[in-house]
């Protein structure tokens, strides 16, 4: 992976991971690819944690400090997606583009808004307008340290569209964006404390060799600490 930091600038980087045999590249594996590219440290010096419900952290120690790089994991459409930022909270969520009763779900779990908006959208696309909204309830959730707990499917989003990110009415400070992604797949990306740019890095392939065995402490689908261990 090739990585040109985006200096002095609050910067979510995105990588994209395909895995083999229709199953999603290894979260961990990834995401310590990432904090070794963003951190400029071995992969070797990196710790992988599991804590349920809470924002993953990158972290390294040099011996006089701590640098802590938020993190964030998704898992959908035979991909893993990895939001690494430079400067506070962050949430992602892929999900492969299908076909649902898009209306029908919405006026079960959704804000009124966001049913009559949806509503309003031709037929042909409702499916995958419902998906945009449903990735930026969950990166919000996520970027929150929530999930989709304490009402998460109710909270309103911003109309989905191209473009940079935009702010998540009636939650302070959070914004979300939905960056492009390959093929039939819906990303979006949510930051706590102000806009951010986003960049993504680009796909990864299936490695054709193993990486160093990591230490685990529960599991979650969609969170994952990270601690840096400095010589």
């Amino acid at each position: 992976m090739n990585l040109s930091l985006v200096s002095n600038r609050d910067t979510v980087y995105v990588w994209i991971g395909r895995g083999t045999g229709g199953q999603p590249a290894s979260a961990e594996r990834l995401l310590r690819q990432a904090a070794a590219k963003v951190l400029g440290c071995p992969e070797a010096d990196l710790v992988v944690t599991h804590r349920p419900g809470a924002a993953a952290l990158v972290t390294r120690d040099t011996g006089r400090s701590q640098i802590a790089v938020p993190a964030s994991v998704s898992r959908g459409g035979g991909v893993t997606v990895i939001a690494v930022r430079t400067g506070g909270p962050v949430g992602v969520d892929v999900e492969q583009c299908r076909q649902l009763p898009a209306l029908g779900l919405a006026r079960r779990w959704y804000d009124p808004a966001e049913v009559a908006w949806l509503a309003a959208r031709p037929e042909a696309g409702r499916s995958r307008d419902f998906l945009r909204l449903w990735t930026a309830k969950e990166a919000v959730g996520k970027a929150l340290g929530l999930g989709l707990r304490a009402g998460g499917p109710g909270r309103r989003m911003p109309v989905p569209g191209p473009g940079r990110m935009r702010p998540v009415p009636a939650i302070a400070d959070v914004w979300v964006g939905h960056p492009h992604c390959p093929g039939t797949l819906l990303l979006a990306v949510a930051v706590v404390g102000g806009e951010a740019e986003t960049v993504i890095v680009g796909e990864t392939e299936p490695p054709d060799h193993d990486v160093p065995a990591v230490r685990s402490i529960s599991t979650d689908r969609t969170s994952l600490p990270v601690v840096v261990r400095g010589s």
